[in-house]
């Protein structure tokens, strides 16, 4: 008999909605690995068809490392374990074993998705915070990192939502630790690749929906639609005994709310800068210190201030206040003053200070609305030139490459194109379709935007471009820890790029530029 942290497979898929066409081996279990490579002996390993390679090419390496049974949807399959076919998606599938296989953790915890296209770190973030001071033990799945009982846990370099058993196993650890509250970040790609089915939301929060993803999804209402989905799958999660609302947090101000409208549970919440809603703002001020408004709500007035400046935060302290104090009931006064403390979120208008003459700073602004946003605030902040450093990811929507830089010729003054994960595309080629659109804008090669292929290089000229009381900002990276070029992962950070490129413009220590295949020398 396996050890209690084995569990019968029969006995799994009896608790999941999951139709098998092969019969069921009576094998125990004891994880769920979708990458060969990570297989330990007793996992069941998922042969996942689709994107880049087929996963049943794998399954004798998987054998090899442990496996003890195999999940795919091929059928004739010959294998020296049980080989289980499904007539559901695989990933369906693999999502709902994942949740069983760990007791369906989600059921256990109040479970908050948070979706849109910008804004979704920096709202899971401030959510968690405010639950975390009023006392109330919660999780957070991000992009950033996973927060677990107080621990905090990288996800990796180039992460969206974690793949579903991932999810589960950091469930059930909350639930270990006391849990009783997860903020979960929830990308398109989690939505529409299943990653997140069986985490049974109670509330859902949209902060936007604009143009990205568009080369996965193809159009923008597919994109619309596997959004959306956080939305419906909010009617489907079962009763629980922590409670049983429903709730959808929806922004007035955004393109997205009319299908958000027809997709949620009846008595969603609207937040709005501009319109009248359930939660709105007025007497909104910028400054390069701190950012204010008034929140409205009911019969309340509360004027709100927080170090994490941008109007776009607006937008994001709404909808972080419309989840913990109007869904949650947590008191408003405590929301207030946790948004008054935060000082920001990683790579997001982080600023970088050396003490040269000039603004720095790193965002993640990496979509053509982001960019946008990131400017017209920067341009708030300073008197001098606005000069900006972004690229355009490689084996992406093509189409945000030309968007982009006729968005930064119209809104900063000066440009500077480079590398930004190009994959295995030619940097050089996508540079060459960023200039073509700049021009195409009004602007001129070499005067007013610049094709430096090496990132680090590209930094170094901004900053010594850069005069007394201008801005530098570099977009695109943010928190992220690696660039890719080809199929390798070369370590990066922008933050640790600008540091290097002030340090050396200013003659003081600093940390080394770190390397890209594009360094020239």
């Amino acid at each position: 008999m396996p050890s209690k942290n084995y569990r019968l497979l029969p006995k799994l898929f009896k608790q999941v909605p999951v139709e098998t066409v092969s019969p069921l081996p009576g094998v125990y279990i004891r994880g769920i690995a979708l990458d060969s490579r990570e297989v330990r002996p007793g996992d069941l390993f998922v042969a996942l068809s689709g994107g880049i390679t087929d996963g049943h090419r794998f399954i004798p390496q998987a054998i090899r490392n442990g496996a003890v049974a195999i999940l795919g949807d091929h059928g004739d399959v010959n294998t020296t374990v049980p080989y289980i076919q499904v007539k559901d998606s695989t990933r369906r599938a693999m999502a709902y074993l994942a949740a069983a296989l760990h007791g369906f953790p989600a059921h256990k915890m109040t479970m908050i998705g948070v979706t849109g296209t910008d804004g979704k770190t920096t709202t899971t973030m401030m959510i968690h915070r405010i639950l975390v001071d009023a006392g109330i033990k919660t999780g957070m799945i991000s992009t950033v990192s996973a927060v677990i009982g107080g621990e905090e846990r990288d996800t990796g370099f180039h992460v969206t939502t974690p793949e579903s058993p991932a999810i589960q196993s950091y469930l059930a650890d909350m639930v270990t630790a006391g849990v009783t509250h997860v903020v979960l970040e929830t990308t398109s790609h989690g939505l529409a690749q299943e990653r997140v089915t069986g985490c049974e939301y109670d509330l859902g929060v949209v902060t936007n929906v604009t143009h990205e993803h568009l080369d996965y999804h193809g159009t923008y209402e597919a994109y619309l639609q596997a959004k959306g989905r956080l939305f419906e799958m909010l009617s489907q999660t079962p009763r629980k005994q922590t409670g049983n609302f429903r709730a959808a947090i929806l922004n007035k101000d955004d393109q997205s709310y009319p299908y958000m409208k027809r997709v949620s549970p009846p008595g969603f919440i609207s937040y709005s800068m501009v319109n009248e809603a359930d939660i709105w703002a007025d007497h909104i001020v910028n400054t390069p210190e701190e950012l204010r408004f008034t929140c409205h709500f009911g019969d309340k007035s509360v004027p709100v201030k927080t170090k994490m400046i941008g109007m776009f935060n607006v937008s994001n302290a709404l909808a972080a206040i419309a989840a913990t104090v109007l869904c949650l009931g947590l008191p408003i006064e405590g929301a207030v003053k946790v948004l008054g403390e935060m000082a920001g979120v990683p790579g997001r208008m982080e600023r970088i200070n050396l003490g040269q003459s000039f603004t720095a700073i790193v965002d993640f602004a990496h979509t053509p609305n982001a960019l946008q946003r990131a400017l017209e605030t920067v341009r708030s902040l300073t008197q001098g030139r606005v000069i900006a450093v972004f690229g355009s990811a490689g084996l992406r929507d093509r189409e945000k490459r030309r968007m982009m830089p006729k968005v930064s010729i119209a809104n900063a003054d000066l440009s500077i194109f480079t590398a930004e994960d190009p994959r295995t595309e030619s940097p050089n080629d996508i540079l060459a379709d960023m200039a073509g659109a700049a021009v195409e804008a009004g602007g001129i090669e070499g005067k007013t935007f610049w094709r430096v292929p090496d990132r680090g290089e590209a930094i170094r000229l901004a900053c010594q471009l850069a005069q007394p009381g201008d801005l530098v900002i570099a977009c695109g990276k943010g928190h992220e820890q690696s660039m890719c070029f080809d199929t390798t992962e070369y370590l990066w950070d922008d933050r640790v790029a600008v540091r290097s490129a002030l340090a050396d413009l200013m003659g003081v220590p600093g940390p080394e530029m770190p390397y890209l295949p594009t360094r020239m020398s």
